[in-house]
């Protein structure tokens, strides 16, 4: 019985040293998964890091196309009113244009009526003149 009860012992105090060499083994292997996890980790936050510089850079490049934009609205407004000037300027200018056509047509036809007028004036005082001079050449006639 004391042989069992040593060799009980010894088997005992094998399998605890035993237990204690794997629980090293684990816990420097765990060590591994340790280091592992926090190079993981370093991974995760440098990718992250890189995500939000990239994130960064197109909220810059978007802010620079709003602004972009506010300014082609801006030169488009102005465009739209310089346009709207001129339009109102093309419309005056129509009503004046349609008032000289009409006064020149009106220009013209006095024109022929002032011409018809000194015409038959002339007429008249030709007429006129070669009476008095068949009066005074001939003037049994």
């Amino acid at each position: 019985m004391l042989s069992n009860q040593t060799s009980w012992r010894k088997a005992n105090l094998t399998c605890k040293i035993a237990i204690d060499n794997l629980e090293k083994a684990e816990l420097l292997q765990g060590g591994d998964l340790l280091r592992q996890r926090k190079t993981a980790k370093e991974n995760l936050a440098q990718t992250s890091s890189t995500i939000t510089e990239n994130l960064m850079g197109i909220s810059r490049v978007m802010s620079q196309q709003v602004q972009q934009s506010e300014e082609a609205m801006q030169t488009l407004v102005n465009s739209s009113r310089t346009i709207l000037d001129a339009n109102e300027e093309f419309k005056s200018m129509s009503g004046t244009i349609q008032l000289g056509r009409k006064l020149i047509t009106k220009y013209n036809r006095r024109e022929l009526t002032d011409k018809l007028l000194i015409f038959l004036a002339l007429a008249l005082f030709l007429a006129t003149v070669l009476y008095i001079v068949k009066k005074r050449l001939f003037p049994f006639l």
